[in-house]
């Protein structure tokens, strides 16, 4: 639904909260955001100091126009975004330069999208291998799981407790927002050839 990606969702203030906190390892690395809407987690990296590609699905030119909005109020002009949708390899996924951190602000919203979005991060990983995926999620169900997802595509995940960067009140920086919704935090990354 092309309608959301005109919102702030609560994990998308959890990743930047992350951002933030983590606003040091930026200056000079490549970020990209995938499922940008709005691109606060983006946005915020790019005001840090690391170049920034934000990205949504091709087919929701809404939510590339809210992402191109949003640099313009920020004053990003030389922010690309493009046009990437999960699981499908085209142009402008095989022209990406590379990457070192990709963003995922509730990515993993719809478990039909689970194994796509997954698929593109493999990808990504395996021409960037030292790449991080730092995301965020809302917890909507507790029959959602990507571990097996994970397995399959040789990937790990680590969790990131939400009060070792701040993250774990019900107001961050002025806003209402996560508010009382259960937020996870997990970074994603090529498992070794051992599976660890």
């Amino acid at each position: 639904d092309s309608q959301f990606g005109t919102y702030v969702w609560p994990s998308a203030v959890v990743l930047a909260q992350f951002v933030w906190t983590h606003r040091e390892r930026l200056p000079g690395k490549r970020v990209l955001e995938v499922g940008a809407g709005l691109g606060l987690p983006g946005v915020l990296a790019a005001r840090c100091g690391a170049e920034v590609v934000l990205s949504d699905s091709e087919e929701l030119t809404r939510c590339l126009q809210s992402s191109r909005r949003s640099c313009a109020l920020n004053r990003l002009s030389r922010v690309p975004v493009v046009g990437l949708t999960w699981g499908r390899v085209s142009p402008e996924l095989l022209s990406l330069q590379p990457v070192d951190i990709i963003l995922g602000s509730d990515v993993f919203f719809d478990p039909k999208d689970f194994e796509d979005i997954l698929t593109m991060i493999c990808f990504l990983m395996e021409r960037n291998p030292h790449a991080e995926f730092w995301t965020t999620y809302q917890v909507r169900s507790a029959d959602w799981s990507i571990e097996a997802l994970l397995c399959k595509w040789k990937l790990k995940s680590s969790h990131i407790p939400l009060h070792s960067f701040g993250a774990d009140k019900e107001y961050l920086a002025s806003s209402s927002l996560p508010g009382r919704h259960t937020i996870e935090m997990i970074i994603i990354s090529l498992a070794q050839p051992d599976g660890t």
